[in-house]
């Protein structure tokens, strides 16, 4: 069986020979060894230019990775304290509550109470501030389902459809990510 595939392994290389020996005849070479190493040499020539272009492509393939994981630690670092600017806004309206309360018919002691709410309340817009949270304005524009939310409709006199009339609760960006949406009235 092994000298059956043996003498099929010979007659095919003696094929090839054969072949090559044409082939080097029309060629230009005086001799089939040259024409042997031309044929090498080019067939060096095509394996070293297919590696060279797997190289290529895995140098663009880590600089494509390199840019994407950059911009993806700068969206983490940009928006690193989205969770707690999430937890504080709740905080904010419970102060803006109290603050709407009317204060000229309460005592001193409540009234300079009030006073210290505001404060702290100031302080809290400050800080927000600072960490690039802006209130989304929204009332009395129209409405925007990508940073509103309509929680009901209402018809309003001299108002064109579509309009927020009023804000039931305040929404607030992150540099340009929404975080919170408006909780607003539309005009129908």
């Amino acid at each position: 069986m092994d000298s059956e595939l043996k003498k099929k392994d010979n007659k095919k290389e003696e094929i090839e020979e054969e072949k090559t020996k044409e082939e080097c005849k029309k060629s230009k070479h005086e001799s089939h060894k040259e024409c042997k190493k031309d044929k090498e040499i080019e067939e060096l020539k095509k394996k070293n230019e297919e590696l060279l272009n797997k190289v290529l492509y895995s140098q663009a393939e880590f600089a494509n990775y390199k840019k994407r994981r950059e911009v993806e630690v700068s969206n983490m670092l940009k928006y690193s304290n989205q969770d707690l600017v999430t937890e504080l806004l709740p905080i904010v309206d419970n102060f803006e509550r109290a603050i709407k309360l009317d204060d000229t018919n309460l005592n001193d002691e409540l009234s300079k109470f009030l006073d210290g709410f505001k404060i702290i309340y100031t302080h809290f817009v400050e800080i927000l501030k600072k960490c690039e949270v802006t209130e989304i304005d929204c009332l009395g524009k129209e409405f925007d389902p990508n940073l509103e939310q309509a929680l009901m409709t209402v018809k309003v006199e001299g108002t064109e459809p579509g309009m927020v009339v009023e804000v039931l609760q305040k929404g607030y960006m992150l540099k340009d990510k929404m975080i919170r949406p408006a909780l607003v009235k539309v005009s129908e």
